[in-house]
């Protein structure tokens, strides 16, 4: 069933029938609003929320064809309900309603019982689509779900520069075979919301969570002016934030936790792999391999942040950081000039 109390914009410059449709359409319980051309209706359009878009077609200053294409090329309004009521004939308006993104179209004078049931029928599949929007939002990062808007949903991927970052906690097998799986899930849950926020905050997308461990992409799916700068930063921000949250579970009695980072910067392939039922945002490429072999050489160089030469070079001097030697990771032809990232560093 439908969802009442809606909120209703009837755009029509017959000012009767505006005066009529709002009343009508209040007696069902929506609330209305009225415009009295369609440059009148896309300002309010853009200022406030509605639910769906009554529109006539033969309006002053922009007439109703005008408003449909400003409203697709609106990621904000492209897929807002929109019912067309015309006195137009022609199968060709009809048609050229719908390919602008109309949702349907009635003949003046409407059939209030046809109307009230098409409203209906809009502001389902409006709810629908939201619960699915909210969806996409609650299960990936914010810039996948604006990618997905911007862009919609094609399997495949395109060459980029980005910078990608691996984290896990240290130790976090001997961590759990010491405490209930109740505390392993909470810490978990807590530790990822902290850096979550840490990412997110500097335009990082965590594309993949692996028990304890975690990677994300900076520089896409949405660009980024400085991607290195802002994984380091990021990086800096996580053991910042490791050490306060330490410090709350020492306070707690609880084993203070250590996480190690690796970072490297280049081209990548990136985008959606999988399914048309089940995909995911990823990329592949020498730097994902390489900042998971630095992630993993945290332990043995005894440093909680390494990165490769190309993002040490990027830094351009911003942050400190002191030049381990050459290291010959397994799958590499050559060695990789390592750096690691001073955490006491001011930023």
């Amino acid at each position: 069933m439908a969802e009442r109390g809606a909120r209703l914009l009837v755009a029509d410059d017959n000012k009767v029938n505006r005066l009529l449709l709002a009343r009508s359409l209040e007696m069902q319980g929506h609330k209305v609003a009225s415009a009295e051309n369609g440059l009148r209706a896309l300002e309010m359009l853009r200022a406030e929320p509605f639910d769906l878009l009554l529109l006539d077609m033969e309006m002053p200053e922009m007439d109703g064809f005008q408003v449909l294409e400003h409203m697709v090329a609106d990621t904000r309004l492209r897929d807002l309900p929109v019912i067309v009521t015309s006195s137009l004939e022609g199968v060709a308006h009809v048609v050229r309603c719908l390919e602008l993104g109309a949702d349907d179209f009635l003949q003046k004078p409407v059939n209030p019982v046809i109307l009230k049931a098409r409203i209906n029928s809009s502001l389902e599949k409006k709810r629908l689509r939201d619960q699915q929007e909210d969806m996409v939002r609650r299960f990936a990062t914010s810039a996948v779900a604006e990618d997905l808007q911007k862009s919609g949903f094609t399997l495949g991927g395109k060459r980029i520069e980005c910078t990608v970052m691996f984290s896990d906690i240290r130790g976090f097998t001997a961590l759990c075979e010491s405490q209930a799986p109740e505390e392993t899930i909470e810490l978990l849950n807590t530790y990822y919301a902290l850096m979550f926020d840490a990412i997110a905050a500097h335009g990082g997308v965590v594309n993949q969570m692996i028990g304890d461990g975690l990677m994300a992409i900076f520089g896409a799916p949405l660009p980024l002016a400085e991607p290195a700068l802002a994984a380091v930063r990021v990086a800096l921000d996580m053991i910042e934030t490791v050490g306060m949250f330490n410090a709350e579970r020492t306070a707690l009695g609880k084993e203070p936790i250590r996480i190690g980072i690796g970072i490297a910067s280049g081209e990548v392939v990136a985008g959606y792999t999988g399914t048309e039922a089940r995909a995911t945002y990823t990329c592949i490429g020498d730097a994902v391999n390489l900042a998971a072999r630095l992630e993993a050489h945290t332990k043995a160089a005894g440093r909680d942040i390494l990165i490769d030469g190309s993002t040490q070079a990027a830094l351009d001097a911003r942050v400190p950081t002191q030049a381990l030697g050459e290291v010959q990771f397994k799958g590499k032809g050559a060695a990789v000039p390592v750096f690691s990232v001073m955490a006491q560093a001011q930023h």
